[in-house]
């Protein structure tokens, strides 16, 4: 008989710290519904023993912590008008509201790719650790999505106008830039990580993630700050990529050309999504209003049309519905944001 396949989601407690483990590393461990699920359960277990004192979030294989979440999956619910995707955000959502909320120290190695879902299971973090090995992202609106997973709320709450240039760039960013956003805490060398959690099996987690703490390698964002804090201003949307354009910094420039690639539908929901997070009480809040909105982008063109174009076809070459800024309805970004039940 075949070997069973190993479980998605590792779990072991040693010493006084539990360990959680991404495991689908052939995919960049990225999440399923059954791999939330198990998340859940072992947090809410591992919550109310006196055996566990922290948890460690890391993932398997050396690509990453987590990709995001099943575009494929996606697709298939977006062009046959199924509600699986529906039922797997509603709890993945939660799941990061609980990690936010966790009473325990949560400590996420985020080393390698660690992309939408992928912040999700990290950024909320109580210790969040990146290493010269991590690319940061929050790409959505390249495939007709929006930040998620609190992401709005995250980048709302970056200094300046970082995340909204995070957030409609769909940008990568590294160890030092993830650390300015506000996305991470702590830079420790990746071959390190190995230590560093043996330590934190005794150790108080908070200590022992600084004392492995170094200089992060610099990165691209601090630079920016000027033209970023300039040309990101405002609720319009043409209005920034204007001024991007117009901008003598290189930079600005090449952002104007990339968010012209972007679903411009994604474009319009993102921008208001994060200047609205920003306006929230907490996490919760914005986490609603992201559910509300995944929901209503399932249904609308652009989505399965992003995931075909990058994860299907592969041709990189997504023809939006509509193809303009100036053609995006704004009765239809009302009707995204219009209050419904919260999952």
């Amino acid at each position: 008989m075949p070997e069973p396949s190993a479980p998605p989601v590792l779990s072991e407690v040693t010493g006084g710290l539990g360990r959680l483990t991404l495991n689908r590393p052939a995919a960049i461990n990225a999440l399923t519904a059954e791999m939330v699920g198990a998340l859940r359960r072992r947090l809410a277990d591992w919550s109310e023993t006196d055996r566990v004192r922290a948890v460690l979030i890391s993932g398997a294989g050396p690509r990453g912590l987590c990709a995001g979440g099943d575009l494929r999956a996606m697709h298939a619910d977006a062009v046959s008008g199924g509600t699986a995707t529906l039922d797997f955000w509603a709890d993945e959502y939660r799941l990061n509201a609980e990690l936010a909320d966790y009473p325990k120290p949560v400590v996420a190695f985020m080393d390698g790719l660690v992309m939408g879902g992928g912040i999700g299971v990290s950024a909320h973090a109580s210790l969040r650790v990146v290493t010269e090995r991590s690319r940061l992202a929050m790409p959505e609106v390249g495939i007709g999505f929006h930040p998620d997973v609190g992401g709005s709320w995250l980048l709302a709450h970056a200094p300046g106008r970082i995340g909204v240039h995070l957030a409609l760039t769909g940008g990568t960013i590294g160890a030092a830039d993830a650390i300015l956003a506000g996305l991470a805490d702590v830079f420790v060398p990746s071959a390190r990580l190995d230590d560093l959690a043996e330590a934190l099996q005794t150790g108080d987690a908070a200590s022992v993630v600084e004392s492995f703490a170094a200089p992060a390698p610099p990165g691209d964002l601090a630079g920016a700050r000027t033209w970023i804090d300039e040309c990101y201003t405002g609720d319009d949307v043409t209005a920034i990529v204007d001024r991007l354009a117009a901008s003598s910094a290189p930079g600005a420039q090449a952002a104007a050309k990339e968010i012209a690639t972007k679903s411009p539908t994604s474009l319009v929901v993102a921008l208001r999504s994060v200047r609205s997070a920003a306006t929230m009480p907490g996490l919760r809040e914005a986490l609603d209003q992201e559910y509300r909105l995944s929901a209503a982008l399932l249904r609308l063109p652009d989505l399965a049309e992003g995931i075909r174009a990058q994860i299907i076809d592969k041709d990189r070459r997504p023809r939006w519905r509509p193809a303009t800024l100036a053609e995006v309805s704004p009765a239809v970004i009302d009707a995204c944001f219009a209050p419904s039940p919260a999952p």
